[in-house]
């Protein structure tokens, strides 16, 4: 998925140690050669990209190419997340992915409304994941040119 020999990462956001450890093996399963990392909810997810509390040290916390975020999430939802990273001008430019099990319309508008680059309905089996992320490696890692992102 890295076709220029340079490590990305990717940030999953998701409460579901299962769902977390289904999207790992089907990012392995395509190849993804860069760093996957885990936070549990949107709280942890803006500590990891402010560099804050148990994040603090940037090796614990590189700034991702892509987020695949979940929308919900105890503490503080995937919505919430959204509207806090796409309204800090240090994180603004960071793509972000919601997938999630909802298909609902006003989930759709909602999350575009926020300032998601993409809607993705996470699909039920593992099979049908692995072509779900290497469509969004191919997309996101070859096809598209993301800005640099200013590491802070």
């Amino acid at each position: 998925m890295s076709p220029n020999g340079k490590s990305e990462v990717i940030l999953l956001v998701d409460d579901d140690p299962d769902d977390l450890q289904m999207m790992r093996r089907a990012l392995e399963k395509n190849g993804f050669s860069g760093e996957i990392y885990s936070v549990g909810d949107g709280e942890e997810m803006l500590e990891f990209l402010r560099r804050t509390g148990r994040f603090a040290p940037p090796k614990l916390s590189p700034t991702p190419a892509l987020i695949l975020l979940d929308l919900n999430m105890p503490k503080m939802d995937g919505r919430e997340a959204l509207a806090e990273i796409k309204s800090d001008k240090s994180l603004h430019r960071i793509p972000v992915v919601v997938m999630t099990t909802s298909s609902a319309e006003r989930d759709i508008l909602q999350a575009y409304d926020l300032g998601s680059n993409s809607f993705i309905t996470k699909p039920i089996t593992l099979n049908e994941l692995i072509e779900v992320t290497r469509a969004l490696g191919q997309y996101w890692f070859r096809v598209v040119k993301l800005p640099k992102v200013a590491v802070h």
